[in-house]
């Protein structure tokens, strides 16, 4: 069933692009809650709701690094990442090794495992995000993304 389109807020003193704005935040909201559902459904999120695929990513690309570390760069709390390396431990995904630059905290890099696990994830996303996108623009996509990353980027500062 498509979302209603939200009524207009009263106008005050604000633009029609900051109204604009709001109405892409909350469908950004509703879309997250969707994607994460839809994840749950692929093994792309735990059962208490993280991201695994999100959090082997992120070790994918950018390498091992400290839970401190992961949580600053989405921003997420310490403790949530914590649950997910356990979580991720426990599963042969990610290993715990010695930082030669912290003696106490340890980087968390992906194992053959976690790897592989990660690019099945990845094809189950292509996947569904084939059936998604059949109809849809691919130069609309590309500037909703850019309008996403911009909306992100900005969002670092606040």
């Amino acid at each position: 069933m498509p979302r209603q389109q939200a009524k207009k807020v009263r106008r005050t003193t604000h633009s029609e692009r900051a109204e604009a704005a709001l109405t892409l935040m909350t469908e950004i909201a509703a879309t997250f809650f969707r994607l994460r559902a839809a994840g749950a459904r692929i093994g792309a999120v735990s059962q208490w709701g993280g991201g695994i695929w999100g959090f082997l990513r992120s070790l994918h690309l950018d390498g091992p690094a400290t839970v401190p570390q992961l949580a600053r760069a989405r921003p997420v709390t310490r403790q949530r990442i914590q649950k997910l390396t356990d979580e991720a431990a426990a599963a042969g995904l990610v290993a715990l090794v010695d930082n030669p630059a912290h003696k106490r905290s340890k980087l968390v890099c992906l194992t053959a495992k976690g790897e592989a696990v990660y690019r099945q994830l990845s094809e189950r996303i292509l996947d569904r995000a084939d059936v998604m996108a059949h109809d849809m623009d691919e130069a609309e996509m590309r500037a909703a993304t850019r309008v996403l990353a911009r909306l992100r980027e900005r969002l670092s500062r606040v």
